[in-house]
């Protein structure tokens, strides 16, 4: 089980089972501008999730996308494509989580400031697509 909230607590939420995708460290604009650097977050089935207080929800593509925040200290927490997965925050959860950072997606529009040398692979866009050097 894995645990996480906002910075402020108002919002927490608790993680039943295992985490089998491990963590995407996301680098596309919207990711970016919402977290300040690039998003890690990883893909939790609705139904292993239970949410405590009410997260505002930003419409980032309508209809196909929404992220989910903490109206009160304006943490990020939650990255739904309305398919049944939530991807959740990493950096909210409560350690140790026991996951790793397994790759970079939408690396071609990473900031130009910074290069992921990790190991992971970095793909042009999602991770079906070409995988890129850093």
């Amino acid at each position: 089980m894995i645990t996480g909230s906002c910075l402020c607590g108002e919002i927490r939420y608790r993680i039943e089972g295992e985490i089998r995708e491990g963590v995407s460290g996301c680098h596309c604009g919207q990711c970016r501008k919402v977290t300040g650097h690039f998003s890690a977050a990883a893909p939790v089935p609705w139904d292993a999730i239970s949410v405590e207080g009410t997260p505002r929800w930003y419409d980032s593509t309508p209809g196909k996308a929404r992220r989910g925040f903490c109206a009160t200290c304006g943490s990020y927490l939650f990255w739904e494509q309305f398919d049944g997965i939530v991807y959740v925050s990493a950096g909210s959860m409560a350690a140790p989580t026991g996951l790793r950072l397994e790759r970079h997606i939408f690396y071609a529009d990473k900031g130009d400031y910074y290069r992921c040398d990790d190991g992971a692979p970095c793909y042009v866009d999602w991770e079906t697509g070409e995988e890129i050097v850093p």
